[in-house]
C-alpha cells in the first residue's frame, strides 16, 4: 500500500519507516504506529509516524492486516 496517502495509515498499522537520519538509504525500520504526525492528506517522501516504539520516521511500506478466524490469522487463498 502506498505510505504517502495519510487515508492507508491507521493507528496499529504495521509499517517499514525510514528514520530522518536515514533518508537517502534504504534502511528501513518495521514497527507499529502509535501516532500519525503529518496532517495533511498526503507527502511526496512518506506520512510522518511515530511508531510504538518511540522512533520517528515517514512510511515507505504499510503490511495488511487479516482478520482472524477462530483465532487464526486468515489469508484468502493461502494454506
Amino acid at each position: 500500500m502506498d505510505g504517502q496517502n495519510r487515508e492507508n495509515i491507521k493507528i496499529g498499522s504495521e509499517v517499514e519507516i525510514t528514520l530522518k537520519a536515514d533518508q537517502g538509504t534504504e534502511k528501513l525500520i518495521r514497527g507499529i504506529v502509535a501516532e500519525i504526525l503529518t496532517n495533511s492528506a498526503s507527502h511526496h517522501r512518506g506520512i510522518k509516524v511515530r511508531l510504538k516504539d518511540g522512533r520517528v520516521g515517514r512510511v515507505q511500506k504499510i503490511y495488511p492486516v487479516f482478520p482472524k478466524i477462530n483465532g487464526q490469522e486468515y489469508q484468502e487463498g493461502l494454506t
